[in-house]
């Protein structure tokens, strides 16, 4: 099934999609595509929609697409997990997953304009597969578990600012990560049943010029070997989001420049859809 959330910040609309982009509204069901919804109720949504039980949602066309999960309580990110990409960092591949994280404000609309932080220099663009856990995970026997507690896939932006990231980080990376609006998701959540994830194409666009253009098959750690590895230092919860890491590419490798005001990144992985964003200046907020 393919999932999403529609309307403005804080008022979105769940539904599913049909493929030619019909929405059915989900409110009968659940007020949000969230982690109760994600571990009960995902089954109960396909017997509805099969038995013509969820209302056309009327104006669907018109509406603001939202992240397609409620903010999650945990953005947990794999870092440099395509060899080229470690390579253009300086960095050799890792022996074991590298976790960051990144704070749940940070979760925005797929097409929602992004501000470039105050005093940021170093504002970068990573396309991203993205894990939505559906069943609580914490010390599977294997990988081969894995894939029993994902709910379903979609497209993130990992946004990065990297002078904060490497040069004035700590040691840690997300402090480079977690800017407002720093991780744009969606369109869609696709359930596993609908994607064949191994083998998805994912690419980058900058002003319409092609930065990134990778597969998913050439993953270090893949979906089901992040999933294992993270139960075993922590307990996944339903709806938390999980950021697969980023294919060659972006700025940091010394081959683009950094983004700016005006510019525009759009972003597609194969069957999970595209996202836009434009980028404006950051402005001083004023007290009236």
């Amino acid at each position: 099934m393919r999932f999403a959330r529609l309307g403005p910040p804080g008022h979105e609309i769940p539904v599913v999609l049909d493929p030619d982009g019909t929405a059915f509204d989900l409110r009968p069901l659940t007020s949000d595509i969230d982690g109760a919804f994600l571990a009960s109720r995902i089954d109960a949504a396909r017997e509805a929609h099969a038995a013509g039980a969820l209302a056309v949602l009327e104006g669907a066309a018109e509406l603001r697409v939202g992240a397609p999960i409620a903010r999650p309580s945990a953005v947990l990110c794999i870092g440099m997990n395509y060899a080229a990409h470690a390579a253009e960092s300086g960095s050799a591949p890792p022996e074991e997953p590298v976790l960051f994280l990144k704070t749940p404000n940070t979760v925005a609309g797929p097409y929602d304009d992004v501000v470039i932080p105050r005093n940021s220099s170093k504002t970068d663009w990573e396309v991203e597969l993205a894990v939505v856990i559906g069943e609580r995970a914490g010390y599977l026997d294997s990988a081969s578990d894995a894939l029993r507690h994902v709910a379903g896939f979609t497209v993130a932006n990992d946004l990065s600012e990297r002078a904060w990231q490497l040069e004035v980080s700590g040691g840690q990376w997300s402090k480079g990560k977690s800017a407002p609006g720093f991780t744009p998701l969606g369109p869609w959540l696709v359930t596993p049943d609908e994607i064949e994830h191994g083998g998805l194409g994912l690419r980058t666009r900058v002003n319409g010029e092609v930065r990134q253009d990778s597969t998913t098959a050439d993953l270090i750690f893949d979906v089901e070997t992040i999933v294992f590895r993270l139960s075993q230092y922590l307990t996944l919860e339903p709806g938390d989001l999980i950021l697969t890491g980023t294919p060659a590419g972006v700025a940091l490798s010394g081959r683009f420049p950094y983004l700016g005001a005006g510019d525009v990144v759009e972003l597609e992985i194969d069957g999970l859809g595209m996202q836009r964003q434009r980028f404006l200046p950051f402005r001083e907020r004023r007290e009236s």
